[in-house]
């Protein structure tokens, strides 16, 4: 099924806020992956859904040869300045992890880091990402946990969200060992790791705010709603934050799937 259309407003979606203000607070995550991925100086690297550049970044300044990919131009552009700001030597370039324009085999290290998850074809995705890493190569994602709090959160949100086309794959489908086993497995020999990037903060209604603006899919999601379906999706928010609240604070469980991978030959 071609997913064309979902796509192009996808790559709209992901651009409409300031996606650089909320990536520290998945930095833990893009951390462990590179660090499970042991970037080798001189390797030619591939990062796709490279959103701002962390994971592309975090491989550069190991000495890997980057390349670091993104269906949404305004965030490779941001990217780009946030290189330069760094000194950084890389390429950025907009591309569809659906259908890639690099050669077969062509990086000996293929990363996402809750990127590639976000597209609907989910078999295309999974060609694209054994087809362009060598054989002996090693491939890392990361993916969030269903059953926990960011689960939890695109939960609340639902019922606002229009329907999706029909076999539109979903994100979480990719924080399941087995699923994954099934996508890669063929291609990949696979490990997996669960683990958390807790978020705090202490209020529900400062925390529900600072997501919504700045987070492509929320912005754009209450953006497109009338102001009394605003009021009720803040409202509901907030109590899904405050719902963590332990004595002064606020504390979610973020559960997510760490996978990586050997390239079969």
């Amino acid at each position: 099924m071609a997913f064309e259309e979902l796509t192009s407003r996808q790559a709209v979606m992901w651009g409409s806020a300031p996606f650089e203000n909320v990536a520290p607070l998945i930095s833990e995550m893009h951390t462990a992956l590179v660090e499970r991925l042991e970037p080798v100086a001189g390797e030619q690297w591939l990062d796709l859904g490279c959103g701002v550049g962390d994971v592309a970044f975090l491989a550069a300044d190991a000495g890997a040869i980057v390349t670091g990919s993104d269906l949404s131009p305004e965030l490779v552009e941001a990217a780009r300045r946030r290189a330069a700001a760094r000194g950084l030597d890389l390429t950025l370039e907009v591309a569809d992890c659906q259908n890639l324009p690099n050669g077969d085999a062509s990086f000996d290290v293929v990363s996402s880091s809750v990127g590639v998850i976000f597209a609907p074809d989910h078999p295309r995705v999974a060609h694209e990402l054994a087809r362009v890493c060598r054989p002996g190569g090693r491939f890392g994602l990361t993916a969030w946990r269903k059953s926990s709090g960011v689960g939890e959160m695109f939960a609340v949100m639902t019922p606002y969200m229009p329907p999706q086309p029909p076999g539109v794959g979903s994100p979480f489908q990719w924080g399941e060992d087995g699923y994954v086993e099934s996508m890669l497995g063929d291609a990949y020999e696979l490990t997996f790791e669960e683990l958390d990037t807790r978020q705090t903060g202490d209020d529900g209604a400062e925390m529900w705010g600072f997501f919504r603006d700045n987070f492509g899919p929320s912005f754009t999601l209450w953006s497109s709603l009338d102001d009394e379906h605003r009021a009720q999706l803040d409202a509901d928010m907030t109590a899904y934050f405050e719902s963590y609240r332990a004595g002064d604070g606020i504390s979610i469980e973020r559960l997510y799937l760490l996978v990586t991978g050997v390239r079969k030959g």
